[in-house]
């Protein structure tokens, strides 16, 4: 499991840069940078109310990727020690991005 930093702070899971969901889905099978993915599981935060799994946020995370060109990316789970997930001003998935994605 990866050491997950959101910054992603309009996403509903997101607490102090950290995910509360438990596992994400990094999207698009055919990225060829890092601009070419997202966090499908990012939900936009509502004014009022706070969505989580879990009640506190994980500092590991399992993630299920379709990148496929990632070098991190065996077998559609990320193996990256570390994953940046970035789209500070993000209100929907498209507006995200999986910062660490290299190209294979």
């Amino acid at each position: 499991m990866a050491e997950l930093k959101c910054g992603a702070g309009g996403c509903a899971y997101n607490r102090d840069t950290y995910c509360c969901k438990g596992d994400i889905m990094v999207g698009s099978n055919c990225a060829c940078d890092s601009s070419g993915t997202c966090c499908e599981s990012f939900r936009e935060r509502k004014e009022g109310s706070y969505t989580s799994s879990l009640d506190h946020p994980s500092f590991h995370i399992s993630i299920d990727c379709e990148a496929v060109r990632c070098m991190y990316n065996s077998d559609y789970k990320c193996v990256a020690d570390h994953v940046d997930i970035r789209g500070c001003n993000a209100k929907d998935a498209k507006a995200t991005e999986c910062h660490t994605f290299k190209e294979k």
